[in-house]
């Protein structure tokens, strides 16, 4: 062996050049002078992200469509859902609608969000899609009722505002029986006292899509087609008709067995 090289013969010597090695591989990208990683794109800690587009996208416009519209959930590119929801919207995010699909996205209720979060989602959906001058100085209905429901009432006030789109009984057309508040090729919404949609549907869901409307699926607001908007107490008995017809256990039940 030439006398510049140098044999290594000992096994600690071999392990400490193996783990040398080993750590310089390691570093490699790291900057040494500070104990941090080298410049270069950094992914944010989702509790970090603080723009009202990102935080939409990832935890609204699956259900709420992009852009606020055309989701299997209420519309949120609304003026009249907005107008009577906004002092509410920071709550529903937070903690969800109980009987409804609606999650709970609050960090203080199980959720991924933290308050700061959930304030910018709410602020964004009021910046976004709110417009006061939208329904012309008439004022909508709250967003809950205080009044006593009546299920009778409720259906004759069908009758009036409802019973042209969704049929005499509410089972929509006759065509359009598989699909539920949506639109079909023949423009007729589906039934909405199917029990199984009865059964994803919250009663303060019923009401808000009743005053709200559907704008993305051609369902007129609590002013609807009549002669006269439907008043408070007209919308709060149909929603108590339409939650009258829920069953206890939708669907095909299993066969009972001896």
């Amino acid at each position: 062996m030439s006398a510049g090289r140098r044999r290594f013969s000992s096994p600690k010597a071999c392990a400490a050049l193996a783990l040398s090695a080993a750590m310089d591989l390691a570093l490699a990208g790291c900057d040494l002078a500070h104990g941090r990683p080298a410049p270069g794109p950094e992914v944010p800690r989702p509790e970090n992200e603080l723009h009202f587009a990102a935080l939409y996208k990832d935890n609204c416009a699956g259900c709420h469509g992009d852009g606020g519209r055309n989701g299997a959930a209420i519309s949120l590119a609304n003026p009249v859902y907005v107008a009577i929801a906004k002092d509410r919207l920071a709550g529903i995010i937070t903690k969800g609608v109980r009987g409804h699909l609606m999650p709970a996205f609050g960090k203080s209720a199980g959720g991924t969000l933290t308050d700061r979060q959930i304030a910018i989602l709410a602020q964004g959906i009021i910046d976004q899609w709110g417009d006061p001058n939208h329904y012309a100085g008439q004022v909508p209905p709250p967003y809950e009722s205080k009044l006593t429901p009546d299920a009778g009432r409720g259906q004759q006030a069908y009758g009036v505002f409802c019973a042209k789109c969704h049929g005499e009984n509410g089972e929509g057309g006759a065509a359009d029986k598989e699909s539920s508040m949506t639109p079909t090729g023949s423009g007729k919404p589906g039934s909405i006292v199917d029990p199984s949609f009865l059964a994803l549907i919250s009663d303060q869901n019923l009401r808000s899509v009743t005053i709200a409307g559907r704008p993305d699926q051609a369902m007129p607001d609590w002013r609807s087609d009549a002669a006269q908007p439907m008043t408070d107490q007209q919308i709060t008995d149909i929603v108590a008709w339409i939650a009258s017809k829920r069953v206890p256990n939708p669907g095909q039940p299993y066969p009972s067995h001896p």
